[in-house]
This record gives structure tokens, C-alpha cells and sequence, in this order.
């Protein structure tokens, strides 16, 4: 479900839920590519036997980072605002990972709209995201992510 809306109409949603994303299959290859881009490779990541046999995951994991990067691509799924020139990642308020991601798995994101703020030329949004993982049962990621949209 995705929350399709203008920049005038934003301030109106703070406090309400914008949607929840498409399922996003997390691979070995994700994984690899990613701590190609990064250079983080460790063994709970990229060593699939190792991770196998010596990990208390049972497997490899995603990088906690590769997760929390799924919120720039997840977050469009979620809301589109359609009279923006462009909108940046801000930062970030808060950012947990309770769980892990074993590769293999299928995660998403859901999102409210907790605050809007005005900055020069545009919208200040803060986000209060939660990315799950099918059949888990705490949350792999929760963060407050920050953007910025600025007007046509």
C-alpha cells in the first residue's frame, strides 16, 4: 500500500500510517555486493560454510547496514509524493536492529508519518519505520528516518 499525496497535503498525515512495502528477498548476493561497497567482510556475511558451521544464526546474515540502506528503495513504495523536485536523505533520529536478517529471508517495511517540518524551499519528514521479516517475531530494523522534498 502506498500513500500517494502532494506537499501541501503532508502536513495533514503526521500521525497516520502511509502503507507497508513489497516483500524484498535478501541474498547472498546482496550480501556480497554489499560488503564489496562497503569492505565489510565479515565471516557471519559473506562465509556461508563458515556462518553455517560456527554461527549462532545458522547461516549467514545480512550486514545491519544493508538492511537499514532497504529504507531508501522501501520508503518510495510507501509514500510518493508527486509534486516534489527532488527529495534527500536527511539522516537518521534513531536506528535499532533487534533481529537478524539470515539470507534467504523476506523483509518490508511499514511506515507512519510521525512529524513534518518546514525548511527553506521544502518538507522536513521524519519517518517511524519498522522493517519485519516474514515468519519473525521481533523486528529486523526500527529507525526514524529523515528526508527532505523540496517543492517543483
Amino acid at each position: 500500500m502506498t500513500t500517494t499525496t502532494t506537499m501541501a497535503e503532508l502536513p495533514g498525515l503526521v500521525g497516520t500510517e502511509l502503507g507497508t512495502s513489497e516483500w524484498f528477498e535478501v541474498t547472498q548476493e546482496h550480501v556480497d555486493t554489499f560488503a564489496e561497497a562497503t569492505g565489510d567482510h565479515q565471516w557471519i556475511h559473506v562465509d556461508v560454510e563458515r556462518a553455517r558451521a560456527e554461527s549462532p544464526f545458522g547461516g549467514p546474515i545480512a550486514h545491519g547496514y544493508l538492511t537499514l540502506s532497504l529504507l531508501a528503495s522501501l520508503s518510495g513504495q510507501v509514500l510518493a509524493v508527486t509534486d516534489t523536485a527532488m527529495g534527500v536523505n536527511y539522516g537518521l533520529n534513531k536506528v535499532r536492529f533487534p533481529a537478524p536478517v539470515p539470507v534467504g529471508s523476506r523483509v518490508r517495511l511499514s511506515a507512519g508519518l510521525k512529524d513534518v517540518q518546514e525548511v527553506a524551499g521544502g518538507l522536513q519528514l521524519t519517518l517511524a519505520a519498522v522493517i519485519e521479516r516474514e515468519g519473525g517475531d521481533k523486528p529486523v530494523c526500527i529507525a526514524e528516518p529523515v528526508f527532505r522534498y523540496y517543492g517543483a
